[in-house]
């Protein structure tokens, strides 16, 4: 087809070009900064130690009973109890209660304001505050991001989790690095596990016995759990296991779905409180001499916490914060007292003190392996938990440490001892983990930091040997001076917990592997792409020539320069953390800002401006819906109740209220189908189509209505009409969807030469958006209509604004409409403001999991990463760029010259690549942005996911605009 500029092909080329080398720097970029940290193909043996300079009464002994892995079954290691260290307990029970935030766990008395969801996990409390001595509750700090999968991988390898595995989240592939499930196989510990299928994905065939149920249905509260109390009280009875996995997902999915404050959180917990009862009176039956508990310990904890809104993935503090419950069946003497952290102490509910510890989870493999006398995973750098490692009874097992003129030592300093052996292990583990990553990796560490962690440990391990001699006490020395701070074994403790955390802290800080060279390449290729906008837009700013209005453009400079001032201000501000957080609220503000200079120009001009006005009202009430957010509840957005509650003074358990949240949005979309049919009927081209098309949209509205009926709770629905709404009809609008998708496409052939441009385009448009429409108003729930209605609108009003400037003009000459970005540039902020009022953020904690799950029961990677992508990017991508062109159709219809309808694939051409500029610009600002700020604290929990979000924001954009323009010319 030939334009006025040419064939298509010369206007379609740049946007391919642009899509391609953003592509490319994407890429080149993201292997710069978003590198894995270097897995070793490295493993740790029992036969490892003998190189150790740890211990040598340990040594010596280990060196006449241990034999290296690889020559032996697991069945002969397992006859040899003692490797690293000497096994502390026999059985392991570990139950994961995903998303156990720490308040669920901590008594209400340990914060200011008592929330309904606290004190629902009295069990645990109970046996904390009753049995100081041999169980404990622990704060549990993980590190972000904070994603079940690369928890679980922290949690089992030891190390700190590298952000690129986010987007495995979907699918997790095994762990091929030295881990700690592993290491419980190849030294002969059976392992048995049940719930989450995710620790199969990690870990294929390294279970003995596994149940595992699928875990991404977040609507479904009750597969995983039921079937994970199906078998957990039986195996309890069984010896067929030595350590048991129990991962429970009500509190996860609950969250994600209703939030933390929903009856559905709490019913979850109560349930997991009486579970908990019956495990521990399982456990302690069986505790007695001989029993098969008798040397077993408990573990009850979360992989990470949620936010009040049943968030995570981020580094706030309600994410990282999770709880570890530990409870040994065998009570250590009552020396543990000391070792125990007694500085975050209240009493509980019960008036009984309960203090409760700081646990790292970047040190649970190393502790675990230090209880059962296995390897320590060789990537790990934590650090052997001493609350925890004081907990296990055979922790305080003394030997006498000399002959007939020295004397056994106390139950603490025989602690000591053990702990600091353990320690000494411990701390050279990670010495030859360093050493090795350093020599192997491209990078590798900080010189100056890795010879400041070298010196501490050569000044810890000098002393070892003076503090294994100073062991051997005379008979008749105190206690007190064995059990003091200033003994040997406490001074060795300290020596080595500041190596061990000092190689944490260098690992948290400069961890990952940044490849400047290559994020250089990466930037430079966007800064070229925005060369490539500005000289296809003067290109075809010469094709338009819209010189003619040069001087009326100069005379209003400020309206020409202020807007794309506004852009810049917007990425520059993600220079800060703080401005990334309230995103939706700054981008909301430079919409309204945009409102104020077109109010400006009206009244420069002595017009009413009653658009502006209704334009900043609009911008008013999505700044409200913003600020408020989206409940997580699917029955009504959370703003709906708020403004019931004070302009109507409707309390929220009014039944009332109830009512107009399930109406309401039924309304609204029965307000959408009059809309669309007096749009459509506006029409006078392709009839057939049109009525198809309304036919088409109609029937999907239906079937939204029916879908949320049937989650409704105002009337009894029987259960055929609840599968048909909640499964059957979802399904079927994606159907129609597609359907009038493809119908598009053909139509797009049909007719092409009998009609207009402006007329053919604004069918094709329409045909567009009413295809997409229906799939994300069912994706985004009851507060869908609100969205695309306040789209609608606020589109409207700006097509409107300047179709008003058009008609005035006395020039009909569309190039000055086209070179002024303002309508452009508004378009693309309502954008961005939808995306958020919409409930979504730039975090992987604002993805709306539950929307890939409206219409199916069953996780398939493909269908619902689709349905995820869509509902992510629906209302804040797809819908304002396929509707884009509707800028140019309104105010062409008004035009009565032929040269503007002639022209109108150049105008159309010239405001994609204004949006596509705009898009980019905030992209190239953006990686700006996380460069200079690669080595912030916050760099893994905002900023690159900040970074991980607009690049696939721009690919998108780059993408529609390209298809569009395929579509259109």
């Amino acid at each position: 087809m030939e334009t006025a500029g040419g064939s298509k092909w010369s206007l379609i080329r740049p946007f391919l070009v642009i899509l391609l080398i953003h592509s490319l720097a994407i890429y080149l970029f993201t292997r710069g900064f978003l590198l894995t940290r270097t897995e070793l193909a490295s493993f740790s043996h029992c036969s490892d130690l003998t190189h150790s300079p740890c211990s040598s009464i340990s040594s010596s002994h280990r060196r006449s009973n241990s034999t290296p892995p690889a020559d032996e079954s697991p069945d002969e290691l397992h006859q040899d109890r003692r490797c690293w260290t000497k096994p502390a307990v026999d059985r392991l029970v570990i139950i994961v209660l995903d998303a156990l935030r720490f308040d669920f766990v901590a008594p209400s008395t340990f914060f200011k304001d008592k929330k309904p969801w606290m004190d629902k996990l009295r069990v645990l409390q109970k046996l904390a505050a009753a049995e100081g001595s041999s169980a404990r509750i622990f704060k549990a700090i993980a590190d972000p991001p904070t994603t079940s999968l690369q928890r679980l991988k922290g949690l089992t390898t030891g190390g700190l989790p590298t952000f690129i595995d986010v987007g495995n989240s979907f699918g997790a592939p095994a762990i091929v690095e030295d881990n700690l499930i592993r290491q419980l196989v190849r030294n002969g510990k059976r392992v048995l596990m049940m719930g989450d299928d995710t620790w199969l994905q990690l870990f294929p065939d390294h279970f003995n016995t596994s149940y595992p149920y699928p875990s991404f249905n977040v609507k479904d509260l009750d597969t995983v759990d039921n079937g994970v109390i199906e078998h957990l009280l039986p195996s309890l009875y069984k010896e067929d296991w030595d350590v048991l996995i129990a991962h429970f997902l009500g509190v996860d999915h609950a969250g994600h779905i209703f939030g933390v404050d929903s009856a559905q959180m709490i019913q979850k917990l109560e349930q997991y409180n009486s579970i908990l009862e019956e495990v521990v009176d399982v456990l302690r039956s069986q505790s007695g001499v001989g029993g098969l508990h008798e040397n077993t310990f408990l573990i009850v904890m979360g992989d990470h916490g949620q936010t009040t809104n049943g968030d995570h993935g981020g580094g706030t503090a309600e994410e990282v914060e999770t709880s570890l419950f530990a409870m040994s069946l065998q009570s250590p003497p009552a020396s543990v007292s000391s070792v125990l952290d007694s500085s975050f102490c209240y009493a509980d509910l019960d008036g009984r003190k309960l203090c409760v510890g700081i646990f790292e989870q970047l040190d649970f493999a190393v502790t675990i392996s230090a209880l059962l006398g296995i390897p320590f995973p060789f990537g790990s750098i934590g650090r052997v938990d001493p609350e925890i490692y004081a907990l296990s009874a055979h922790t305080w097992e003394g030997r006498v440490t000399g002959t007939n003129d020295c004397q056994p030592s106390s139950d603490l300093a025989a602690w000591k001892q053990n702990y600091a052996n353990a320690l000494c292990i411990n701390s050279w583990q990670v010495k030859r983990y360093i050493d090795l990553y350093s020599a192997t990796s491209v990078i590798g560490l900080p010189i100056e930091d890795l010879n400041h962690v070298s010196q501490l440990y050569s000044q810890a391990q000098t002393s070892w040997s003076d503090t294994v001699s100073s062991s051997y006490l005379p008979m008749g020395t105190p206690d007190r001076i064995q059990d003091s701070k200033e003994s040997p074994f406490q001074q060795q403790i300290d020596a080595y917990s500041d190596f061990l955390e000092s190689v944490a802290k260098l690992a948290r800080s400069a961890w990952t592997e940044f490849d400047g060279p290559l994020m250089g390449v990466g930037l430079s290729c966007m800064l070229v792409s925005l060369a490539i906008h500005l000289l296809a837009i003067r290109r075809l700013n010469i094709l338009c020539k819209p010189y003619q209005n040069a001087l009326s453009i100069v005379g209003n400079y400020f309206s020409l320069v202020s807007p794309l001032l506004l852009v810049a201000i917007r990425a520059a501000s993600f220079l800060s953390n703080s401005y990334i957080l309230a995103e939706g609220s700054v981008a909301n503000f430079l919409l309204a800002t945009t409102g104020i200079i077109r109010l400006q120009r009206s009244i420069s001009e002595w017009k009413l401006p009653t658009d502006e006005l209704f334009f900043l009202l609009l911008s008013t009430i999505i700044r409200f819906g913003i600020e408020i957010g989206m409940s997580k509840e699917s029955s009504a957005p959370t703003f709906l109740f708020t403004f019931s509650k004070n302009i109507f003074g409707i309390n929220e358990g009014d039944p009332l209220l109830t009512v107009l949240t399930d109406i309401f949005p039924i309304i609204l979309l029965f307000v959408l189908a009059i809309m669309f049919y007096k749009i459509i009927s506006g029409i006078c081209c392709w009839p057939h189509f049109r009525y198809i098309l309304y036919f088409g949209t109609v029937c999907s509205y239906v079937l939204i209505a029916l879908h949320w009926a049937s989650e409704s709770n105002l009337m009894p629905i029987s259960l055929f009409v609840q599968y048909t709404g909640r499964n059957f009809a979802p399904q079927v609008v994606y159907a129609i969807g597609f359907g009038l998708l493809v119908l598009s496409m053909l139509s797009r052939f049909l007719y092409s030469s009998r009609v207009k441009p402006t007329a053919r385009m604004t069918v094709l448009s329409l045909a567009l958006v009413s295809s997409w429409s229906p799939t994300i108003l069912i994706l985004l729930g009851r507060q869908g209509p609100f969205a695309v209605l306040i789209f609608i609108s606020g589109a409207w009003l700006i097509i409107k604004s300047r179709r008003e400037g058009w008609i005035e003009s006395t020039s009909r000459d569309l190039g000055a409409s086209v070179i002024d970005p303002i309508p452009v540039i508004q378009w693309s902020f309502l954008a961005v403001c939808l995306f958020f009022y919409t409930g979504h953020w730039c975090t992987f904690d604002g993805l709306r999991y539950g929307a890939a799950f409206v219409g199916f029961d069953h996780f398939n990677i493909i269908r619902q990463g689709l349905l995820l992508a869509i509902d992510t990017f629906g209302v804040s991508h797809i819908l304002p760029i396929l509707s884009i062109p509707f800028i140019i159709t309104l105010q062409l219809q008004n035009s009565k010259e032929n040269s503007a309808e002639g022209n109108t694939f150049l105008y159309l051409t010239q405001v994609f690549l204004i949006y596509g500029l705009i898009t980019a610009t905030t992209a190239t600002l953006t990686i700006i942005c996380v460069t200079i700020q690669r080595r912030h604290l916050m760099v893994w929990g905002l900023f690159a996911p900040k970074y991980v979000f607009d690049a696939i924001g721009l690919l998108v954009t780059d993408a529609l605009i390209f298809i569009a323009s395929l579509y259109y010319y």
